[in-house]
This record gives structure tokens, C-alpha cells and sequence, in this order.
């Protein structure tokens, strides 16, 4: 069946099938087409098989890759970019959870903020206009605002949320700022991945956004995710003094 649309939501999944048939409707609903993309690590639960059904449902719309094991969610979006960028077709390409804490509707923010206001990246901001997380324990919403500050601070990123894991990028800046040497593998992924288009010239475009805790299945975020993300910001930032990043053609 040939592409019709130019958006593709990139979807990572390790055991949600409580949410993955839902979150697939809410996309394949949009008032804009959306294709999906989901990247399931080996999900014992049975997630690859909803999602198999979901493609016939969805005919040419619905696509997955299957990985065999936790790879890493850096390395599940560096797969599904490489995907979306041998397809021709597809000028907007998003990041999004599985898990209902990106609420569907707001990708048409953030692909009106690529497509119509020149945004290179639009990234959905929990932190833009406040704290706007909601059934976050106060430990891991502190945690999570102070690590955004500090890697404010560490790379000179004018971007309120650093580590946000709901975005769309343009073709061009994928195309542009070399995958195989985005090294982080956990939420630190999404931070290089900022910091990488700012590098090359990009524009990024916050969206403000309110984030909602998971409803079902269980949370992958971990101390150890978490403090990759923290001290990997040091190392990232002194590699930047001798690199030279790729321009925009």
C-alpha cells in the first residue's frame, strides 16, 4: 500500500500491552494522518502480537520493528529513525510513550509547530510555563526539574526540558546530525539528541505540554537511567569543544 502520509510516530515498547492498542487508535485518529512505528524490545507480554493485529487493522498505516531483548530506548529511536528516513515520504518524524503520559493530541502542537512555524525541532515542554507533571511522586518531579536546571546549565541549552522524550524533528535534521554517534542508550538520549541539533544549527521550539504519570503498566525509568543522564551531560559538553557537527545542506 503506497505512504500517503508525511508524519511517522516513533513508539518504543517493552510490556505495554495494557496501553499499545489504545495509544495506536488515538494516532491513527489525529484530523492529520500520522503513520506508526512501533519498536518493540521482545516484550513477553504479548505487545507484538496487539500490534500485529493493529497492522492488519490499519493496512499500510501500522508498522513495527522487533527487536530481541532491552536494547536500550536510544538505541529503539536511532532504529526507528534510520526506518523512517529510507522512506522518502516522511518529513515529520516524532518521539512518543506508550503509556498515555504524552497525551495523542497534542502532535498536532507540535507538527504545527514544525510545519508552520519554521521549527526545525518542537519538543513537548513539561517545564515551559511551570511544572506541569501530574501523578508524579514530589521526589521524582523535584529530581526531574533540578536535572533539566542542571543540564541547563552544564551545556548552555536554552530548553526548559531537557530530558522531554515527546518531540518532532524534522526529516532534515535527522538526515543531518549523524545517528551512529549518538552514544547515550537511556533518557541521557534525549538530552544529546537536543543538544546535537542545537550543535548543527537547528532551531528547537518548546511546546508546553502537561505530562500525566502512567495509568497502566509499569515505568522503565531507573536510578541508573537516570544518573546516565545526570553525569553524562559533563562528558557531552567537553566532547562538543572538539567536534566539528555537521551544518544543515
Amino acid at each position: 500500500m503506497k505512504q500517503t502520509s508525511d508524519c511517522v510516530v516513533i513508539i518504543p515498547t517493552y510490556n505495554e500491552k495494557e496501553n499499545i492498542s489504545a495509544i495506536i487508535d488515538a494516532v491513527m485518529g489525529q484530523p492529520h494522518e500520522m503513520d506508526v512505528l512501533i519498536i518493540d524490545d521482545g516484550s513477553p507480554d504479548g505487545t507484538a502480537d496487539i500490534v500485529r493485529r493493529k497492522m492488519t487493522e490499519y493496512t499500510g498505516r501500522v508498522h513495527m520493528v522487533e527487536r530481541q531483548g532491552k536494547l536500550g530506548l536510544g538505541t529503539a529511536y536511532i532504529a526507528g529513525f534510520k526506518w523512517a528516513l529510507q522512506r522518502p515520504g516522511y518529513e515529520y518524524i516524532f518521539e512518543m510513550d506508550a503509556d498515555f503520559s504524552h497525551k495523542p493530541d497534542d502532535l498536532m502542537r507540535l507538527y504545527h509547530a514544525c510545519s508552520q512555524e519554521g521549527a526545525d525541532m518542537a519538543v513537548g515542554s513539561r517545564y515551559l510555563t511551570g511544572v506541569n507533571v501530574v501523578n508524579w511522586p514530589m521526589g521524582r518531579v523535584l529530581m526531574s526539574y533540578y536535572a533539566s536546571a542542571y543540564v541547563r546549565m552544564v551545556t548552555r541549552m536554552k530548553i526548559r526540558d531537557t530530558t522531554a522524550g515527546f518531540a518532532c524533528y524534522r526529516r532534515r535534521v535527522l538526515q543531518t546530525i549523524e545517528l551512529d554517534k549518538i552514544k547515550f542508550k537511556g533518557y541521557a538520549f534525549q538530552i544529546e539528541m537536543k543538544f546535537t541539533t542545537l550543535q548543527c544549527g537547528f532551531t528547537v521550539k518548546e511546546v508546553p505540554i502537561i505530562f500525566v504519570n502512567r495509568e497502566n503498566g509499569t515505568s522503565k525509568m531507573s536510578g541508573g537511567i537516570f544518573g546516565e543522564a545526570v553525569f553524562g551531560v559533563i562528558r557531552l559538553k567537553w566532547n562538543s569543544f572538539f567536534r566539528k557537527y555537521p551544518r544543515p545542506q
